[in-house]
């Protein structure tokens, strides 16, 4: 096995596991990070926006739902860019890192219903299914952008000589 490939596999592990030890914690430090993150949020956009007026509660909602969102981003580029880095096709390797991700999903919400005061939600695996979903597009994208510059400074670089 290549070092590229164990690489990538590694970083789609350690993601794993960061999201994992997030899970883990308790209720109330999990909330207790949300609402430090949130408050620094909310103080940032009060001095870009001083008139704004927000509602530290939805204001946390939301900062909660989008790091479920972003974190499985990652996961899911994360996850393509090892299947890329293992040979697999193009089209297989969406379906496959968009199903490793799900499932992992639905792995780590069945986790939180055993840690003191979180619950499961479907609502969650929905949120970080389409995270996931996005960050496999989006690398996609990303991926035949890079491949089609590529191909136009090389069929350049033939013109030259």
């Amino acid at each position: 096995m290549s070092l590229h490939k164990m690489l990538s596999w590694a970083l789609v592990a350690l993601w794993m596991a960061l999201i994992f030890s997030l899970s883990h914690q308790p209720a109330s430090q999990s909330s207790e990070m949300s609402s430090g993150i949130t408050e620094a949020i909310l103080s940032a956009v009060e001095k870009a926006v001083p008139d704004l007026e927000g509602n530290m509660d939805s204001a946390e909602h939301i900062v909660r739902k989008n790091a479920h969102f972003i974190i499985y981003l990652i996961l899911g580029a994360l996850t393509v860019n090892a299947l890329r880095t293992s040979g697999t096709r193009r089209n297989r390797r969406t379906v496959f890192a968009i199903g490793i991700c799900v499932l992992y999903a639905m792995s780590d919400e069945f986790h939180q219903l055993y840690v003191p005061g979180r619950s499961g939600e479907l609502r969650d695996v929905l949120i970080d299914s389409f995270g996931a979903a996005a960050g496999v597009l989006l690398y996609m994208f990303a991926e035949k952008a890079l491949n089609r510059n590529t191909e136009k400074a090389f069929k350049a670089k033939e013109i030259e000589n």
